[in-house]
């Protein structure tokens, strides 16, 4: 679609607004809205003024000025809007330079998609996450100097099975019992299809939805593979798209990994491939009915991982979840059917289209066009310095000795192990300049100082349980 198309779609839905949206750093959309009189076909060329000094790790405030270039291409109507409204994605541009912005996160996934091209490797990489998330009908929180509480709810929660609901009917999915049941335990299933009718709207091909493992509507949403960009722009829609039909019901979604204590948490699985001229690299003779383009693909993820681990679980909480002796995937190694190995290859099909890897890492706290670029630059590198992936693991890591697991790297034990790696491991990202020195220092900067730092100097409650009484 271009700038003509553009109007004439938004003509055609009798649109007066046009929504901009743009991702910041940290991943989440920012947007501001303009009669759609006001813009014309320069807006796609000279962009809309704003300040950059406002959004989450960008701009001084003594070089605040920035433009938002909208994306024609991106246009669709937002269903969330009273009045008709074109919701559109926007480049980000440095007004004096004219130069994309280093720290547009999807910008980055555009130089990415480039170099993977300019490589010869291939011209597409393909994504597939598995974002997974919590719909709650009620959550408070509160941190100051006095007080440090969060308590959330749900109807579907397993400790409400003797709550006074008038009445009360049961039905109440158990810790780690809410795989795959039907109605009337999954209460969700109409709420879930209504987010994927949404996502339909906007372009998302969608491929299933259920209830997840966790009580308290744990829920899972798949879209269909894309490649990079795409994708990028896939996911903030999905995210954008499952809060507001919730809150439209009044309920509350998050995506935040580990909400709920002792019960399994929330990842976002991504399935990754290469394709070169319509065909598919990763299908081969080897391990998996793997090529060797998919097995140094694996070795490079695995080789980066604690590294790539700093954009694709980049929270606090991320590290709740990646704790050994669960299901997690904390073990950096390749495999078949393992759920618990950082990289599985899914053997659902034989057709060489379906072979992929499968990095099991990451979860939808994530900017997802940082995270999966990420994921390219080590694959690139993999393919580049035929890096073997190691050994599979095959066995059943619950029947293992401690002994035996020491043999395999394990992912970062917190996102500060995570951002130290980053911080030491790095120049594989910054090729042919797709991550800039300035966005990792930056990024690595932010993380340190507005939330590792930030959580270590509060009492958390547990403490008191702990420590009160000494």
């Amino acid at each position: 679609m271009n700038p003509k198309d553009f109007f004439e779609f938004a003509k055609k839905h009798n649109a007066e607004m046009v929504d901009l949206k743009f991702t910041d750093l940290l991943g989440t959309w920012q947007h501001c809205s303009y009669p759609i009189e006001t813009w014309d076909d320069s807006t796609f060329v000279d962009g809309v003024g704003f300040d950059g000094s406002s959004i989450r790790g960008w701009q001084g405030i003594h070089v605040s000025d920035m433009l938002a270039v909208p994306d024609p291409a991106s246009g669709v109507i937002d269903p969330f809007f009273k009045e008709p409204t074109v919701s559109v994605i926007a480049n980000i541009v440095d007004p004096v330079t004219k130069e994309d912005y280093t720290r547009d996160p999807r910008h980055v996934a555009r130089k990415g998609a480039a170099y993977l091209k300019k490589t010869g490797i291939a011209d597409t990489c393909y994504i597939g996450p598995e974002p997974e998330f919590f719909i709650f009908d009620e959550v408070r929180y509160e941190q100051n100097q006095y007080t440090g509480m969060y308590k959330i709810d749900s109807v579907e929660g397993a400790w409400n099975t003797a709550r006074f609901e008038e009445p009360n009917l049961g039905y109440k999915p158990s810790f780690k019992g809410g795989y795959f049941p039907v109605s009337p335990t999954d209460t969700y299933h109409d709420l879930r299809a209504e987010m994927v009718n949404e996502m339909r709207k906007v372009g998302i091909v969608v491929e299933a939805h259920h209830h997840e493992v966790a009580t308290a509507g744990q829920s899972e949403i798949d879209m269909q593979f894309a490649d990079l960009c795409k994708m990028g722009d896939q996911f903030m829609w999905y995210k954008y798209i499952i809060k507001n039909v919730a809150k439209r019901h009044g309920k509350t979604v998050t995506l935040m990994p580990k909400p709920i204590f002792q019960d399994n948490g929330s990842g976002m699985h991504s399935h990754f491939s290469l394709w070169k001229g319509g065909k598919p690299l990763f299908a081969g003779d080897g391990y998996a009915g793997l090529s060797d383009v998919g097995l140094y693909s694996i070795g490079g993820i695995l080789k980066h991982a604690p590294a790539i681990l700093a954009f694709a679980a980049p929270t606090t909480n991320s590290y709740r979840r990646l704790v050994p002796g669960f299901e997690a995937p904390v073990n950096l190694v390749m495999s078949k059917r393992n759920r618990s190995a950082g990289v599985r290859i899914p053997m659902y099909s034989e057709n060489p289209k379906a072979k992929r890897l499968e990095f099991r890492c990451p979860d939808p706290t994530c900017n997802g066009y940082l995270t999966w670029t990420a994921m390219l630059m080590a694959a690139i590198e993999g393919i580049q310095k035929k890096i073997d992936p190691g050994e599979p693991l095959d066995r059943d890591i619950y029947e293992m000795t401690p002994e035996e697991l020491t043999k395999y790297p394990k992912t970062p034990g917190s996102l500060a192990e995570a951002l130290d790696a980053l911080e030491k491991d790095h120049k594989f990202l910054t090729a042919s300049n797709v991550f800039t020195d300035d966005l990792i220092e930056t990024w690595i900067k932010w993380k340190r100082e507005k939330e590792i730092d930030e959580i270590a100097l509060r009492p958390h409650p547990h403490e008191f349980h702990l420590y009160y009484d000494c």
